[in-house]
Parts: structure tokens; C-alpha cells; sequence
């Protein structure tokens, strides 16, 4: 069994040149047995993905992370697709310590208050288990798009994980927006009902809203932040005693976020 390496992803790049979603999960996953995993938060990507892997029996652990936030939707679609596909489910939670440590100095919506608050929930919630679901890994395959964001579209197929020390791979990278919906559809595979409601990225549940019409993909996620405070780092102190942006509005006095 060969080990992943920054070298090595070039000369993937070019062996999944053209072929098919299923066709770069089988090949990919062939060159690192048992040690090729799929990260889903059961979006429609994530939903196709899955359902890939599990009719073609593929070499592919399937796990997820329960953030303890999740929408009863995102659960809803998860029983589904195990009723569908009798396949397991790893889960990945948060170390309990951490949370409770957190509640107890911070409360239940320090995410709210500054950008390093809501990447300390996420951090909690979402990178340390991560961390410990990607472990040992050569191979992770993502529900990634190109089309998701600006950002995303500089990225290829194909890439080295420095942080963590394998190969990704997004087999779904050049699909559009309405493929996803006509193989969904073909196949009937499970999706998530918040997508029908203007949800286009599913993530914890005070952390995410539909999108308006020309609003980009990402827009939902971490909404009420600066835009310029995401890319940059930036972030203000302070307790946080105006309107929660999820069950009140949000006035002049909060300022919304630009588009």
C-alpha cells in the first residue's frame, strides 16, 4: 500500500482527468485500501456521494460529525439514508469536557459575540473531532463544488491536506448546482428537506439560513459576521446583549451584514 504524499497529487490530478464521479471514488479509493474515508453533513453533494459509495460497495468509511447543533432535519435525513442503504454511519462528537467547560464560562451563544468565539465553537464542535475522525487517514473524500464559492473555484480536484497529512479529493468538483437535483431526483436518493426551503450549504442550526436570490453560496453560514472580519481574522470583545440573529430581529443598531 502506497502512502499519500504532496508529490503524488499532480500524478492524480491527471489519472481522474474525465472520468466519472463513481469512477474516481473506486480508482481513488483502490490505491489506499482501508484508509480512505468520506466526511458527510448529509447536504445533496454529500447525500450523492453516499449514495455512490454504498450501492457499489465501495472500500469507503462513511462518518459524520454531530455537532450536538445539528437541525432535526439534517438528523431526519440521516435515518433515512440508514434505512435506505443498511450501511453504517461512523460519529464523531465533541469531547464532552470541552463543551461543558465552554457552557459553563461562555453560555450557549458565545458564537455570537466575535469572530474568535464562533471559531472556538467550531473548533470544539467541528475541527477536534475531525481531527480525530481523520486520524491514521490517507485518503478524504469531500462533497466540495466548484461552483460553491469564489474561493473554491481556485481549488482543483485533487489536493494535499498539510494539516493533515493526506490526500482530499472532491469527486463531485465540476458538477453544477442542478446536476446535483436531476441524479437526486434519477435515483431517489434522500435530501435534506432545508435545501427546498433556500438552504443551499447545511450546517449547525444558529449558524445557518437560506439565502436569498443573487446572495452568494455561502452567504448563510456565520451571516451576521463582517465580511471582511471572515477573511481577515478580524474580531471585536464584548458581551453580546443585542438581538440573537436567529429568533430576533436584527435592528439599525446591529448592523447587517453586506452581501
Amino acid at each position: 500500500m502506497q502512502l499519500p504524499s504532496e508529490d503524488r497529487v499532480n500524478d492524480l490530478r491527471q489519472e481522474l482527468a474525465g472520468r466519472s464521479a463513481v469512477e474516481i471514488l473506486t480508482y481513488a479509493a483502490s490505491l489506499f485500501p482501508d484508509k480512505a474515508v468520506f466526511s458527510t453533513s448529509f447536504g445533496i453533494e454529500d447525500q450523492i456521494i453516499s449514495h455512490l459509495i454504498f450501492t457499489n460497495d465501495l472500500p469507503v468509511k462513511v462518518f459524520t460529525l454531530d455537532t450536538a447543533r445539528n437541525f432535526q432535519e439534517t438528523y431526519s435525513t440521516w435515518n433515512k439514508t440508514l434505512l435506505k442503504y443498511e450501511k453504517p454511519i461512523e460519529t464523531y462528537f465533541p469531547d464532552q469536557q470541552s463543551v461543558q467547560e465552554l457552557m459553563l464560562k461562555k453560555g450557549p451563544n458565545s458564537f455570537y459575540e466575535s469572530v474568535e468565539n464562533r471559531k472556538e465553537c467550531c473548533y470544539i464542535r467541528k475541527v477536534e473531532p475531525l481531527n480525530r475522525a481523520l486520524a491514521g487517514q490517507h485518503l478524504w473524500f469531500t462533497g466540495i463544488r466548484a461552483e460553491q464559492s469564489a474561493n473554491r473555484q481556485g481549488m482543483h480536484n485533487v489536493e494535499w491536506d498539510e494539516a493533515h497529512q493526506l490526500i482530499k479529493v472532491h469527486p463531485l468538483f465540476d458538477w453544477t448546482w442542478d446536476q446535483c437535483w436531476d441524479y437526486v431526483r434519477e435515483h431517489g436518493i434522500p435530501v435534506n428537506p432545508l435545501h427546498k426551503q433556500g438552504f443551499v450549504s447545511i450546517g449547525c442550526a444558529p449558524c445557518t439560513r437560506a439565502i436569498q436570490p443573487g446572495e452568494d453560496f455561502r452567504a448563510g453560514r456565520w451571516w451576521w459576521e463582517n465580511q471582511s472580519a471572515k477573511e481577515c481574522g478580524l474580531h471585536t470583545h464584548g458581551t453580546h446583549d443585542g438581538p440573537d440573529p436567529v429568533v430576533e430581529p436584527i435592528t439599525s443598531t446591529t448592523p447587517a451584514p453586506s452581501n
